[in-house]
């Protein structure tokens, strides 16, 4: 029964590195420990090891008995596993939150990896419970988990159970573990401080600037198109010349997964990202083949937009441009006021958990080098108060970057009512509060704006940020399909990767963008590949039911708000389709998935009204 720290969040947000409103906006970690060189954290792992060891000596074998264990016995195992799982995942926490915040510094990359060994060998030692409990027979295993002692720990019982086809042998799963910490652990190490690392020269305002990886994607979204093709090139060129290590990084990770696959009897590669997200595959395809139906309303989008700039078409590099040449800019302290006012005419208490993330500093917003890239939010035990991690540039995308987080964090605050083992959602409902929390957001700015070309840019830039979510993760998962595919067969090239990853965005780009030279390798700087296969239908998931949970708030108003609240406290004690139909949902219905579309479509259409007069 094992837990890490979850983090949920945006792969792709950028930092200009122009403006410093959120310079010197860091986190404050003091709750676990005062620094990476604190004797308390080995104290703390020693102690820990004494109650990993005493928890073997209670418990091995106490599960393989006839007729399974009693009721008593295993909710008191569950409780003690519960608390000693929470310690553990702090410690855990600490180390990644700091790597996470700096990654160049040798005290962290030295204490993530001390950490790791360390933890990676006490959950060797508590393995043992997991495997007996997926040995009790069925008809024994329900009867425990229907009796109402255990009524808090049922769905995570019947839960770890849709494991026991793909279990191994005790010193099995012990050696995957070990293995781990050199094989693919140490690749996900590599590629984030390659890519941490890396520098992007690209001309600006008559100089040569060198920029970071985030610094870099946000200049595609600069009203200057030569900037912007200056800075896509850039990318694409730097990538390019690391592409050795990254390719051979990226096929090791495919590797890695079709191995761990065959291991463990999975027939496809993204089942074992089902059972983890605890949905089928049936719903997960009709809300793909849902998107990939769709994908002319983005066409349509496109191209309107491409008159608008006076186009004959748009290149890659253009499809985030900001129109009219007109760049709204927010500082920290202005974004924090239009966030929690967008949250407070939702819920005040929204706000008032919002407020907290800012107040008691549980948000690293400076946008320092050798921060790891894109923006997450830290989830950790419900003990401990959830942590942002962004880079905060000033514009607008970096207000929805802090307020799709800032959703997380109210998800995870509600959620820690739960007990440790329902406390993390899965990932496609994790998408919700987040993405809500955008709409609120965008919704709120928009009643804000009287002149007809703001809000059309800020309608557009809401539709852009829509389609990459829904369109493009749906984009990044036909690609590790096909990648998956093709590794089957043998070592892939950088170029067979790159031919791989046009052949999976020509669907949707159409003829309203040009994929741009260089594009074969926009598959290269991608973290979720690496770190999470399969994660991105997730964001897909979640976009297209935020859509339709916000469709259902814009008719029913204030009472949907305790609804909605329900669904975020229940973390993850229910599977998905569960909580869905909990609020009258079917995730097998394709009609459904199509409602989220009819609210994009709703606002093409004002966006086309909007552009007859700009």
């Amino acid at each position: 029964m094992e837990f890490q720290p979850f983090a949920s969040g945006v792969a792709d947000a950028a930092t200009s590195g122009t403006a410093k409103s959120a310079a010197g906006v860091d986190w404050d970690l003091s709750v676990f420990f005062n620094s990476p060189l604190d004797p308390r954290i080995d104290d703390a792992l020693k102690e820990c090891a004494v109650r990993v060891d005493a928890f073997e000596a209670t418990y091995r074998g106490a599960l393989k008995v006839s007729g399974g264990p009693s009721v008593e016995l295993l909710l008191t195992a569950l409780r003690e596993s519960e608390n000693l799982q929470s310690t553990l995942v702090q410690i855990s926490a600490y180390s990644s939150l700091l790597y996470a915040a700096d990654t160049t510094k040798d005290s962290h990359r030295s204490l993530v990896q001390r950490v790791e060994e360390a933890m990676t060998a006490l959950r060797n030692k508590m393995l043992f419970f997991d495997l007996e409990w997926l040995e009790v027979a069925d008809a024994d295993a329900e009867r425990l988990i229907q009796h109402p002692s255990l009524a808090n720990y049922s769905h995570y019982l019947r839960s770890e159970r849709r494991f026991k086809p793909h279990a191994l042998s005790e010193p099995e799963e012990k050696l995957m573990n070990d293995m781990n910490m050199t094989g693919i652990s140490a690749w996900q190490k590599l590629f984030t401080e390659v890519t941490s690392s890396l520098r992007y020269k690209v001309e600006k305002d008559g100089e040569v600037k060198e920029l970071n990886q985030g610094q870099v994607l946000a200049l595609l979204r600069d009203p200057d198109r030569e900037l912007r093709r200056r800075a896509f090139d850039s990318l694409y060129s730097t990538l390019q010349s690391n592409g050795q290590v990254l390719s051979f990084i990226y096929d090791t990770r495919f590797q890695d997964h079709l191995v761990s696959n065959r291991l463990r009897h999975y027939t496809d590669p993204m089942a074992p990202r089902h059972l983890a997200n605890e949905i089928d595959g049936a719903a997960v395809k009709a809300m793909m083949t849902a998107v990939e139906r769709n994908y002319p309303l983005a066409q349509r989008y496109f191209k309107m937009k491409s008159k608008l700039m006076g186009l004959p078409g748009l290149e890659l590099f253009d499809q985030y441009a900001p129109l009219f040449d007109a760049k709204e800019s927010y500082s920290y302290d202005a974004a924090r006021g239009v966030i929690l006012r967008a949250l407070q005419r939702f819920s005040p208490e929204f706000e008032t958990i919002a407020a907290r993330f800012y107040n008691e500093n549980w948000i690293d917003a400076d946008p320092r080098t050798g921060k790891r890239g894109g923006a997450f939010c830290a989830g950790i035990a419900p003990e401990v108060h959830p942590y942002i991690l962004c880079s905060f540039n000033d514009d607008m995308r970096d207000v929805m970057t802090v307020a799709h987080e800032l959703g997380h964090g109210i998800h995870f605050y509600l959620s820690a009512q739960q007990s440790l083992f329902n406390y993390y959602m899965s990932l496609p409902v994790a998408e919700t509060a987040s993405v809500f929390s955008e709409m609120l957001v965008f919704d709120d700015l928009l009643t804000q704006l009287a002149d007809p070309r703001k809000r059309l840019a800020l309608i557009c830039g809401k539709l852009e940020d829509s389609f990459a979510t829904v369109f493009r993760q749906t984009v990044l998962t036909r690609f590790e399909e096909a990648v998956y595919a093709a590794r089957a067969n043998g070592r892939l090239s950088a170029e067979a990767i790159g031919k791989i990853w046009i052949e999976a965005n020509a669907p949707y780009y159409g003829d309203a963008v040009q994929l741009t030279k260089g594009y074969e390798w926009g598959w290269s700087y991608i973290p979720h590949f690496i770190n999470t296969p399969f994660y991105c239908y997730a964001y897909s998931f979640g976009e297209l039911l935020v859509l339709a949970l916000y469709g259902k708030y814009r008719r029913e108003g204030q009472p949907f708000v305790p609804k909605y609240r329900a669904l975020l406290e229940s973390g993850g004690s229910l599977s998905p389709r569960d909580q869905m139909a909990a609020i009258g949902i079917d995730i097998h219905d394709a009609a459904f998935w199509q409602v989220g579309f009819d609210e994009l479509e709703r606002l093409v259409v004002e966006a086309e009204k909007l552009a007859q007069n700009a």
